[in-house]
């Protein structure tokens, strides 16, 4: 599709998972089928949609895996491992980067663009939900160090792309950085046939109608609202649907109507989608791929009104939202939603259409690719 000619990187803060913005390497990858990636350290058993994908790690990739695992003890070390990187071979270099991508180095003749998901979360916008109490205290050198090198990293990249219209809004709020926004791929072709081939997980156990939180059990993404809210709302069950730091802890607070799944595949998430009373999406998101893909099954959304939620749902059709990131404000609009669902199932061919129409794999590659050839001809 481009010239082969033209030698490009792709570079990642990690290679571990898979989730919503793995989506989006993988589709870079298939829109520059000759690129190779760069990434701090990674791990193929947890991430095998990498496999076919020639990457080069840094030294950190020597670390047991229970230290890479467990990047807060060693954050210190990240900016020197992306800063070892060599790209004199190649013409251009495309860093996808919520953390220290974009802190690579380049000589003038390598074009580097930075697709950014946000910048760092810890650092800036959700500080309070990854450094709290005690942690916050005896983080607090470690932070400011880092704080002070991504400021300085961020002025490397020859230009930005941001994420959505919140990720601009940070990039320039905390970088004084301007950028467009090209909002991230959604393959609708991929999910019509995990529709089509979607079946009931195993370990489901709720026969009637259900909420569900889907995401990294993380605390940015407010998973423990949701389980204290389920606590009041005890006639109604919900499931949660994969894992993270905060899992044991989760579900030991749970309350009996709270069903944990873990991780599931596509076609069993299709599913969940499909038969759910609703998505309930409490957290500040950077977009919020999972909204598109609950709306893409018909699914309603009830989310915190801030954030990427905010370029992907549109109120009244499929989805509310609620105004305060509080127990009392989410079981509010969990009743007020029950009171008034009967008028929210938008036609569901008309919202994979705008959703086609808007996030769609064409419309991602024709403005991602006119943004980069604002610096390189492709």
């Amino acid at each position: 599709m481009f010239d082969t000619k033209i030698k490009i990187a792709i570079v990642y803060d990690w290679i571990d998972k898979w989730g919503g913005v793995e989506r989006v390497l993988l589709y870079l990858y298939s829109l520059f089928p000759h690129s190779h990636f760069y990434t701090s350290a990674v791990d193929l058993k947890n991430a095998a949609w990498a496999h076919n994908i020639p990457i080069f790690s840094s030294f950190l990739q020597s670390l047991p895996s229970t230290v890479r695992s467990n990047r807060a003890f060693i954050a210190f070390l990240f900016p020197l491992a992306f800063e070892s990187f060599q790209f004199d071979e190649y013409d251009l270099v495309i860093s996808v980067t919520s953390a220290f991508a974009k802190g690579i180095i380049t000589k003038p003749t390598t074009k580097h663009i930075c697709y950014l998901l946000t910048p760092p979360r810890y650092l800036w916008s959700h500080t309070t939900d990854y450094l709290p109490g005690l942690k916050k205290f005896f983080g607090r050198p470690i932070v400011s160090y880092l704080k002070k090198w991504d400021i300085f990293a961020s002025q490397r990249p020859d230009g930005y792309i941001s994420l959505s219209k919140t990720t601009a809004e940070r990039a320039k709020k905390y970088y004084d950085i301007n950028s467009s926004v090209v909002h991230p791929p959604f393959d609708t072709s991929y999910w019509d046939l995990k529709i089509r081939k979607m079946k009931k997980p195993k370990t489901i156990l709720f026969n009637k109608p259900y909420y569900l939180w889907v995401g990294r059990m993380e605390s940015y993404k407010k998973p423990e609202l949701v389980i204290e809210a389920a606590k009041l709302e005890r006639a109604r069950d919900f499931i949660f649907v994969g894992t993270g730091s905060l899992e044991c802890k989760l579900k030991k607070m749970a309350s009996s109507n709270c069903q944990f799944t873990g991780l599931v595949s596509d076609e069993e998430l299709s599913y969940l989608y499909y038969h759910a009373r609703a998505l309930i999406m409490p957290q500040n998101e950077d977009f919020g791929y999972v909204s598109l893909e609950a709306q893409y099954h018909g699914c309603p959304v009830i989310a915190y009104r801030a954030g990427g939620a905010c370029e992907t749902i549109t109120e009244g059709k499929l989805g509310i939202f609620f105004e305060e990131q509080t127990v009392p404000c989410l079981v509010s609009q969990l009743e007020r939603f029950e009171q008034i669902s009967y008028n929210l199932p938008y036609p569901t061919k008309q919202i994979q259409k705008q959703i086609y129409e808007r996030f769609g794999l064409k419309r991602f590659e024709s403005q991602f690719i006119y943004q980069l050839k604002q610096y390189i001809t492709l």
